[in-house]
C-alpha cells in the first residue's frame, strides 16, 4: 500500500483514528522530568530535521526536476518549525526506508502524507491531521450514468492493477483496464475507452489545478475519508504536541487554508 492509496478497509482503518492531543506544546522542563527530551533537543539544536521523498508531487518535489525543495508537505512543515521557533531541515528520504531512518534517529519527524491507520498508531506517534481525502470517482463531464459507487457496476474504469483503488473499483463491480499511473488513466478516460477512474481526490484536484479545462469532473466520493499527519518516534510525545499547537495556530489563522488552495485550488486540510 503506497502512503495515498486506500481501498474500502483502507478507509475504515482510516477511520480509527484517535487525534493526537491539541493542547499546548509540553514545556522543555516538563519534557525533561519525564525523560522526552523530543522538543528540548529540536530547540537546543534550533532545527527540527524532516524526513520527506522530494519525488512526491505535488506534496514534495523539486520544480522542474532539479529547483528548490517545495511542495504542500514542505511548505506546511515549514510553517510548522517557523511556530517552534527553529529551521526546518529536510533529509529526501526513499518512501521504502523511511519509517528505519525515523526509528533509526536520523530525523525528528516524517513530512511525507503518513496516512493514519491503526498499525501506525501503535508504532508510532501522530500529529493531528493537516491533510484529509477522500475516494472519488472521475468521469468526463457529460456522463450521467454514474453517480454513485454502486453505478460502477458494469462499467469499465482505468486502475493501477497493484493500487487499492482497483480494489475499490473491482468491489463495486466494475471492470478493470490495467494502466501504469493517473496520466494514461486520463487518457483512456478522454478518448472514451473507459468510462471512470477511481483515484484519490487529491490526485484528481492536483490535476485541476493545472488543467482546469479537462473536461473531467467527480461523479462520486466515498464517505470514509483518509487522514495524514506527521509522523514521530514512540516517546516524541512532548514534540508531537508542540506541532499539535503549530498546526491548530495555523488552522486558525488560515495558513493551512491558504496553502491548500495554492496546491489544490481548495481547503483539503480539514
Amino acid at each position: 500500500m503506497n502512503r495515498r492509496s486506500f481501498g474500502l478497509v483502507g478507509l475504515l482503518a482510516a477511520t480509527s483514528l484517535v487525534l493526537a492531543a491539541c493542547g499546548g506544546g509540553a514545556s522543555d522542563g516538563a519534557s525533561s522530568a519525564s525523560g522526552d527530551t523530543s522538543l528540548s533537543s529540536v530547540k537546543d539544536a534550533g532545527q527540527i530535521i524532516f524526513a520527506t521523498e522530494g519525488t512526491y508531487k505535488p506534496f514534495s518535489f523539486h520544480e522542474g526536476g532539479a529547483g528548490e525543495l517545495t511542495g504542500y508537505d514542505v511548505e506546511v512543515a515549514k510553517a510548522v518549525a517557523e511556530k517552534l521557533g527553529v529551521d526546518a531541515k529536510f533529509e529526501e528520504t526513499q518512501w521504502d526506508s523511511i519509517f528505519a531512518g525515523l526509528e533509526a534517529k536520523r530525523f525528528d519527524a516524517i513530512a511525507n502524507q503518513v496516512t493514519v491507520n491503526a498499525t501506525r498508531q501503535e508504532k508510532y506517534e501522530l500529529s493531528s491531521p493537516y491533510t484529509v481525502s477522500q475516494g472519488v470517482i472521475v468521469t468526463v463531464d457529460s456522463n450521467s450514468d454514474i453517480t454513485s459507487f454502486e453505478d460502477l457496476k458494469g462499467k469499465t474504469t482505468a486502475q493501477s492493477l497493484t493500487s487499492n483503488w482497483y480494489t475499490l473499483a473491482t468491489e463495486s463491480g466494475a471492470k478493470v483496464e490495467g494502466v501504469e499511473g493517473w496520466a494514461q488513466s486520463v487518457s483512456l478516460l478522454k478518448d472514451g475507452r473507459v468510462d471512470a477512474i477511481v483515484n484519490d481526490k487529491l490526485t484528481f484536484l492536483d490535476y485541476q489545478v493545472t488543467n482546469p479545462d479537462s473536461g473531467l469532473k467527480i461523479a462520486a466520493t466515498t464517505k470514509e475519508s483518509s487522514d495524514s499527519s506527521f509522523a514521530f518516534r514512540k516517546g516524541s510525545t512532548a514534540l508531537n504536541e508542540a506541532v499539535n499547537t503549530a498546526l491548530k495556530d495555523l488552522a486558525a489563522d488560515g495558513t493551512l487554508a491558504t496553502l491548500s488552495e495554492k496546491y489544490f485550488g481548495q481547503d483539503v486540510s480539514k
